[in-house]
């Protein structure tokens, strides 16, 4: 029975074929003198990554650039089997005529793994989608009377003097959370595209508290399910009424973070249509009309870097867009439009 390679007796045996090895592996490359010089492990044209063909270092390669490298072992791990030393080692032994397998077979493989994969995460998106939709679909929608109301009323939003309760909010009297591995009462608002499709749902667990209806005490007590970039919670319509897709060139859009922060500007300016960007991330990522000309951000009162930041990026999205930017933000001291409410 005959013995089988080590690791670094494949490696050693690669090494005395390193610019043939170099030349497959590295197809944009080129040879410079002692080296075979590339641009990364894509094996496009360049000069970041280097391999030494002859000498005492012969076979050892460093991609600068990166800052990675190894031997030729490694060298065929980065470039062809995501870094899995087991595949390399095995794919080494092929290339050096155990069996027929090619660069372009390994690489076709790559690519319908990767595919596969893509796929699979496409599918699983879609299912959350579906789940946040059927969470959305069996919540109570009339949230009058309910601990949803008390708990906005506790928070100084009477929806009462809103005219009505918003569409986007229903009232979920069981929603499970995995902090605790049990249901809670729960607020749940819709976060829909342009188009208006709900493709989000987020979660705002509550439970009483002396009486009154509060954020549950609970490490996250905020959740949402499913992915909201570029979508929003439309918590009001202003004066015009009109779907989103409608807004007129003179009408104002405010964007604001959450949906507390929101609903307090909505009593203050009900003329406005609101939206709920859900993070500050999300504040210059939402998708409008084209019509939409004229945006004001209800921006938190955050003097940290990142906050900052993060508004700081928010107009230039919307001004990049050829929108007017305005920024209103509470009386100082007050972290928010509902602390100023309060």
């Amino acid at each position: 029975m005959s013995r089988k390679l080590s690791a670094p007796e494949v490696s050693a045996m690669l090494a005395e074929q390193m610019q043939s090895l170099a030349g497959e592996l590295l197809r944009g490359g080129q040879k410079h003198g002692n080296e075979w010089k590339a641009g990364s492990v894509a094996g496009e044209p360049g000069n970041s990554l280097s391999v030494c063909l002859s000498g005492a270092k012969k076979g050892r390669w460093k991609d600068f650039a990166a800052g990675i490298g190894g031997d030729p072992l490694d060298l065929i791990a980065a470039c062809l089997t995501g870094d899995d030393l087991k595949d390399a080692f095995k794919w080494a032994c092929n290339w050096l005529g155990i069996s027929n397998e090619t660069v372009e077979i390994r690489r076709a493989e790559i690519q319908q793994k990767a595919e596969a994969n893509k796929a699979e995460a496409e599918e699983q998106a879609q299912r959350r989608v579906m789940r946040a939709r059927d969470f959305w679909m069996a919540a109570q929608s009339d949230i009058t009377g309910t601990p949803v109301a008390a708990y906005l009323h506790g928070r100084g939003i009477d929806l009462q003097e809103l005219g009505h309760a918003p569409g986007a909010l229903r009232f979920a009297p069981a929603q499970y959370c995995k902090e605790i591995d049990a249901p809670l009462p729960a607020m749940l608002a819709a976060i829909t595209n342009l188009e208006g499709r709900c493709v989000a749902v987020h979660q705002t667990w509550l439970s009483q508290h002396g009486g009154q209806w509060t954020k549950a005490k609970l490490e996250l007590p905020k959740k949402v399910l499913g992915g909201f970039r570029g979508s929003c919670i439309r918590l009001r319509k202003g004066a015009a009424g009109t779907a989103l897709k409608q807004v007129s060139p003179d009408e104002t859009v405010a964007i604001g973070e959450g949906i507390e922060t929101c609903l307090s500007v909505a009593l203050a300016c009900p003329d406005l249509r609101i939206l709920a960007a859900i993070s500050l991330a999300n504040l210059g990522t939402i998708r409008l009309p084209d019509a939409a000309r004229n945006v004001l951000i209800l921006a938190d009162r955050d003097s940290s870097p990142q906050a900052q930041q993060g508004l700081e990026k928010a107009v230039a999205q919307h001004i990049q867009a050829g929108r007017s930017v305005s920024v209103a933000m509470p009386p100082k001291g007050q972290k928010d439009f509902n602390d100023a409410l309060k």
